[in-house]
This record gives C-alpha cells, structure tokens and sequence, in this order.
C-alpha cells in the first residue's frame, strides 16, 4: 500500500486534455449563462421548500404537543384523586 502511495505522489500529473474538436467553440461544450441560471434558480428554490418544510413540520409537533396536553386536562381528574 504504501508503495502505491509513493507512486502516485511521484509520478507527473497527466498531461491536460488535447485542445477541443475542430468546429467546437468553448461556448458549445460549457453549460454557459442559462446553465449557471438553471441551476441557481433550483439551488433558490430548493432553500425556499426547505425552510417551508421545517416551519410545517414545527407547527405539526407544536399542534401535537398542544393536543396532547388538552387530552391530559381533559381526563378523568376522579381517577387521579382515588389514586393519590
């Protein structure tokens, strides 16, 4: 393993990549403007549900906590009294 780990340190970085195509542009193989946009108004969004989501899911913990107490309130308060 570690002489693997020698090798790879020591051998040269790969040489870059041979130059585009003829005919192909750098505009032709990059995402560009409006792919930069697209995945910028996903990234936008996709915070927006998430924040939207956890407000939701607070206000169902909140409601069943709420619920929860109301139904301890409304209990038969005799059987706490016959046990105490």
């Amino acid at each position: 393993m570690n002489q693997l780990i020698v090798q790879l340190a020591s051998d040269p970085s790969p040489s870059p990549l041979p130059g585009l195509k003829p005919g192909l542009t750098q505009d032709m193989v990059t995402p560009g403007l409006l792919g930069f946009l697209a995945t910028a108004f996903i990234v936008i969004i996709m915070a927006f549900l998430i924040v939207d989501m956890v407000r939701r899911i607070r206000r169902v913990r909140y409601r069943g906590e709420k619920a929860g107490q109301e139904a301890e309130a409304t209990e038969d308060p005799e059987s706490h009294s016959r046990e105490a």
